[in-house]
């Protein structure tokens, strides 16, 4: 029970953020709070397969969660960055990879010295050909980091791609046996103080009452307690980003068990594929302005490579976020205070950084208005910045086959990410941040990948000659080739480390 210091927190919805959430503040927080989760078997959660970025390793990590135990319950499957095809130009494809280029040391980043080359006429691979991780991945093959920083198999991270309606019922066990209490039951009411504005308690049907201190809403895109009751605002960004809808089809696995996700453009918007140890994985995410949900499900339908296991799911959206995040006693994390499309597999990536966030912004006796702020300002540069990103996979495209990729190639696009854009095209200079999601080498992939070349590069880059500038290439190549064909291929790895579970 909730002694005198401890806060009252009552997640309210379950799914991945919810019991993200609660298994989070109990593992973390066991003297600081008492949590009790409310959620509704009846509303059921969104989940079509989640791909994830590097990032979740912590943070299981974190919560003393086995790799291959988690592995093996949620069916997961490697994932080593995320191949885009067809989408600067019909046939085009790139790979965003989680590692560096080159061997990521140094002052100058490798990407200046591959543009000095490209610049002086040298017949170059693709930037890729230079990424353990890229290479590993056209390869199908997978093994761990070497944790030696001075061999190349060091240079490269991973994240997973695993079943999200198996992984909430896993942190579920994890929370409930480290204290967290469940409630089942719908809201049929939020109460609020009179004076302070402050939810004090939620309803559920039949007429049971949950009182709270603190309440993190995690009821998706219904949003219950920031949206319907504090009425907090949102901002809408489809002008920039006009994917409104999304089916989603999982099939049974006839082709290769890739450690990558795949995002396929499309006519419309674009098409996920998510390998996972029992099936696959497939989604259409497009814009309602300019396809239909019937013709997205035909042309879904026709793409997906195995035998479809269900009929096809549309989800509708907006992409946005709320004004503020925390308002009030009352905390959103994932939908219910904002959504980006999962081209870049960051839905999981900010439900995580907002629980670090308010783990780290626990309110003692009572909220200060400082840590409010500062989570606010948090989750506003997390969901800023990687709009930003999503935006430059559309904007920088030479296609112009359809409307849809007419209207996203001629848009204005939002000044932060003009600016960016500026610089790199005037001489490779990435953006640098402390925070965020991405890093130089995610940026510079899908710049190279979508054919925004720089006119220039870091002076310091003319420094070696061009001879021995060609050799180290050559020579990295080879190293990077021997180091990938040296690893088990993914299917065999997985074979042995986190086969599924039996009861999966």
């Amino acid at each position: 029970m909730a002694g005198p210091d401890r806060q009252r927190v009552v997640v309210v919805g379950g799914g991945t953020s919810g019991w993200m959430t609660a298994a989070a503040l109990v593992k973390l927080l066991p003297d600081r709070c008492h949590v009790h989760l409310v959620e509704s078997e009846a509303i059921g959660i969104i989940g079509v397969g989640e791909a994830t970025l590097p990032h979740i390793r912590a943070f299981n990590e974190r919560l003393g969660i086995v790799e291959a135990e988690f592995m093996a319950t949620t069916r997961a499957t490697f994932k080593l960055g995320i191949e885009f095809r067809n989408w600067a130009r019909i046939d085009d494809s790139y790979i965003h990879p989680f590692g560096t280029f080159g061997r990521g040391a140094g002052d100058v980043q490798f990407h200046h010295y591959y543009a000095r080359l490209l610049h002086a006429g040298v017949q170059l691979p693709p930037i890729e050909a230079f990424s353990m991780a890229c290479t590993l991945a056209r390869a199908n093959r997978f093994a761990p980091p070497s944790p030696d920083p001075r061999q190349i198999a060091s240079t490269f991270g991973y994240a997973y791609q695993f079943d999200a309606v198996a992984f909430a019922p896993y942190l579920r066990h994890l929370a409930e046996g480290l204290g967290a209490e469940r409630t089942e039951g719908r809201i049929v009411h939020v109460e609020r103080n009179g004076e302070t504005g402050d939810v004090t308690a939620v309803l559920l049907e039949g007429g049971r009452r949950i009182e709270g201190d603190l309440f993190v809403d995690c009821s998706g895109f219904a949003s219950l307690l920031l949206g319907k009751a504090l009425e907090e605002p949102f901002q809408d960004w489809s002008r920039w980003l006009p994917a409104d809808r999304a089916v989603a089809l999982p099939c049974r696995t006839v082709t290769e068990v890739t450690p990558y996700t795949s995002a396929v453009a499309m006519p419309a918007g674009w098409r996920w594929r998510i390998p996972l140890q029992h099936r696959t994985g497939n989604g259409y995410v497009f814009s309602s302005a300019f396809l239909s949900d019937e013709h997205a499900a035909d042309a879904l339908t026709a793409a997906v490579e195995g035998v479809p296991m269900a009929s096809p799911r549309v989800l509708r959206f907006t992409a946005g976020r709320r004004e503020r995040s925390w308002a009030h006693n009352v905390v959103a994390i994932g939908l219910s205070g904002g959504f980006l499309e999962p081209l870049e597999s960051t839905s999981i990536y900010l439900v995580q950084q907002a629980i670090t966030a308010l783990v780290e912004l626990f309110p003692e006796r009572r909220i200060s208005a400082v840590d409010r702020d500062e989570f606010n300002r948090i989750v506003d540069m997390e969901y800023d910045r990687v709009r930003d990103f999503l935006i430059l996979h559309y904007h920088a495209t030479e296609r112009n086959d359809s409307e849809f990729w007419n209207y996203v190639r001629t848009m204005t696009v939002p000044d932060s990410l003009a600016e960016k854009m500026a610089l790199f095209r005037r001489r490779g200079r990435i953006v640098k941040y402390r925070e965020g999601a991405f890093l130089d080498a995610s940026w510079v992939s899908v710049y190279l990948g979508q054919r925004v070349t720089p006119a220039g590069f870091d002076p310091r880059a003319a420094g070696p000659t061009l001879e021995s500038l060609v050799a180290g290439m050559k020579q990295m190549r080879a190293e990077i080739q021997a180091a990938a064909s040296a690893m088990p291929d993914h299917l065999s790895y997985l074979g042995r480390y986190c086969p599924m579970a039996a009861a999966a």
